[in-house]
């Protein structure tokens, strides 16, 4: 499909490039410490276990609790961004969650750092979708995957950091400082983003007939309701997140120790195994981004048909691997994975803030979020710990595939309801 004449086109917000490019350094480096201060904690399940006898399952449950709370968070939370400000309300929740993983350096049991970690979830609740909200205005639409695929690169660098250097410091100082040292460098950047420039909030109005007239009113919450039902490929963009971070959530947290039981390394070296699968995912997820905006100027509906072949190619390769091979043969399937698995992201976040109304960009990022972290990232842990104490790591791992196929199945699917969706979303100029 020739997209030439497509009106999508034009940047939402009037900055400079350069200026641009400073906001979105600053949102990168705020979504490479949230990933940080949210995996440090996987590098040190083995210090937790031996010194309060804990078991997987309450290793895990370190994990999931962050998403959990996030996840009951994150829909009012982005409700503010999209009402308020964003460059308040991000600031705020990148203040909070700082403060909040500097403060499990300092408890004593099971119960106050499983309150610590909540509350490090309440400061991530929606700091994703603000950040994609920004992206979105500030870069123009051709753009988008790309910028998003970039973005992503943040979460591979965060956990790659989070774990390496909590694993380090953790084997040198103590896990306790491995919480506190980590916790800084995301403060002092949120306290820069107070200064960017943000767009007004964009009104949520609905064109509606008065008599022989047309006129604009504002959206209720059915209205609201109905923009995201009416919208099939964005629902099947919502399934296709969950079933891809299921899998690399899963991952993310138990392959060092994974690498740590079957190799017998200590974890410094089990976590910069594991680091190195997911570093792939730093030229994995740009890469995405500019094919889907590549393939997207002839195939418009590439944003989600690209990240259907990326998950399909993913759950191969984590099939062959945990079934079939193992020591080096396997990591190198990991090594494939760990380029494939974050592909689908450029596109699929690309698709929730093309096909909805300006306003609600915030908000349709965090219905993909609510998703993914009630059904991904929160019972992914959780599972895997619960099949590990019953059998093993390895029969948990060998379940994971079927999730990025459930991924794949579903932006495939969308894929058919995309342009569609496109072609019906109003058009708004954003104003500083």
């Amino acid at each position: 499909m020739d997209t030439s004449q497509h009106p999508h086109s034009a940047r939402d917000f009037q900055v400079s490039r350069g200026y641009a490019n400073y906001v979105f350094l600053l949102l990168f480096l705020l979504y490479m410490f949230n990933y940080v201060d949210r995996m440090v904690v996987a590098a040190i399940f083995p210090y937790l276990k031996a010194d309060w006898g804990l078991t997987d399952t309450e290793c895990g449950w370190f994990a999931s609790i962050v998403t959990l709370i996030m996840t009951a968070f994150v829909f009012p939370v982005s409700l503010l961004v999209d009402r308020w400000s964003r460059k308040k309300a991000i600031g705020i929740m990148a203040v909070l969650w700082s403060i909040a993983a500097a403060a499990c350096a300092f408890t004593k049991s099971f119960t106050q750092l499983f309150t610590m970690r909540a509350a490090v979830g309440v400061g991530e609740a929606a700091y994703t979708s603000g950040g994609h909200a920004m992206i979105a205005a500030y870069f123009p639409e051709e753009k988008r995957a790309t910028m998003n695929g970039l973005f992503t690169a943040a979460i591979p660098m965060g956990t790659a950091f989070g774990v390496i250097l909590g694993g380090v410091i953790a084997e040198t100082l103590g896990w306790r400082y491995a919480f506190g040292l980590l916790a800084v460098p995301g403060l002092i950047v949120a306290i820069l983003f107070f200064w960017v420039k943000d767009y007004k909030t964009v009104q949520m109005l609905k064109t509606s007939r008065d008599g022989d007239q047309t006129v604009k009113v504002k959206m209720k919450f059915g209205d609201i309701a109905r923009e995201f039902l009416n919208t099939p490929s964005v629902l099947f963009t919502y399934a296709g997140y969950v079933g891809n971070t299921f899998v690399t959530t899963a991952l993310m947290n138990w392959l060092p120790s994974y690498y740590h039981r079957m190799d017998g390394l200590p974890m410094d070296k089990a976590g910069l195994k594991t680091s190195v699968v997911f570093l792939l995912a730093i030229f994995g997820a740009p890469i995405g981004g500019y094919f889907t905006d590549k393939f997207r100027r002839k195939h418009l509906n590439a944003r989600m048909s690209v990240p259907a072949l990326s998950s399909l190619l993913t759950s191969l390769f984590l099939f062959t691997g945990f079934t079939f091979l193992q020591g080096n043969a396997q990591y190198i399937l990991l090594i494939l994975f760990g380029f494939t698995a974050p592909m689908f992201a450029a596109g699929g976040s690309a698709v929730t803030q093309d096909v909805v109304h300006p306003g609600l960009r915030a908000i349709s990022y965090s219905l993909a979020q609510f998703f993914m972290m009630l059904l991904g990232y929160s019972l992914s842990p959780i599972f895997v710990g619960y099949i590990s104490d019953r059998y093993d790591l390895l029969t948990a791992f060998k379940i994971l595939p079927l999730f990025s196929l459930l991924g794949a199945a579903a932006f495939f699917i969308g894929s058919f309801f995309y342009v569609k969706d496109l072609n019906k979303v109003e058009k708004v100029r954003l104003k500083e």
